[in-house]
């Protein structure tokens, strides 16, 4: 009796659908929430909780030291530096016009002077136009690239203010305090920044009193959950 034949093992191809959904799922990068701080590594932050202005500076302060952690963001100063670039211009402009004003004779040093007047104004006014209507409210812009078949870039741009009160009749208390509120923008891109891979959006705020005992001590660790979890809905195209 002859053997029976075996039939060949059938084998599916991946259909192109799947091959597409492999090829785009990349690798998902580390959310902030995925690094670990260890309490030896944070150093105690107390300011006076009646001032909203120290609150607020302490929590950007705070922000940026944990999204500029390794593994994170890097923190880019475009901002930070054009502003003092106009402002040590300014005083350069400033300082020379004196200097030539004090070694010449007024007369002669009159229309030099005046062009130094209005230079110091142009850049003294640039440097207040950039930072109202440039900077504006940004606290923070970060930029990471990851490999995952590919270069990916990350941009992630963060704005934050203090939103005042419910309602300012009522008696100050935890649930009527001013708030905290940030707006995140993360961007996706390859190529070079030339392919936008996603462009995400998330707000949220959160009341001082969460974050500050009544002796103004900040609970970092509270601070730094609520960071994370509103920066990784923010890379993951949640809405809050």
């Amino acid at each position: 009796m002859a053997p029976k034949e075996l039939s060949p093992e059938l084998t599916i191809p991946p259909t192109s659908s799947s091959r597409r959904a492999s090829s785009a799922s990349p690798e998902k990068p580390p959310g902030p929430l995925s690094i670990t701080i260890l309490p030896s590594e944070r150093e105690t932050i107390k300011v006076n909780n009646a001032n909203a202005t120290d609150l607020k500076n302490a929590c950007d302060d705070a922000l940026k030291r944990y999204l500029s952690r390794p593994n994170l963001f890097k923190q880019r100063h475009l901002h930070t530096d054009v502003k003092l670039t106009l402002g040590w211009a300014s005083v350069f402009v400033a300082a020379a016009t004196g200097l030539y004003g004090w070694k010449i004779e007024f007369e002669q040093a009159k229309p030099v002077v005046w062009v130094g007047f209005i230079v110091y104004v142009v850049l003294t006014t640039l440097q207040t136009l950039y930072a109202y209507f440039v900077e504006g409210d940004t606290i923070f812009v970060g930029k990471r690239k990851t490999f995952s078949k590919r270069i990916i870039t990350e941009r992630i741009t963060i704005s934050s203010r203090t939103m005042p009160v419910s309602s300012p009749s009522l008696r100050a208390s935890p649930s009527n305090s001013p708030s905290y509120f940030l707006n995140i923008t993360y961007l996706q891109s390859t190529s070079g920044g030339k392919s936008l891979l996603c462009k995400h959006r998330a707000q949220g705020s959160k009341e001082y009193s969460a974050f500050f005992d009544e002796k103004g001590v900040m609970a970092q660790e509270t601070f730094e959950r609520w960071v994370g979890e509103l920066v990784e809905g923010a890379m993951e195209g949640k809405t809050t």
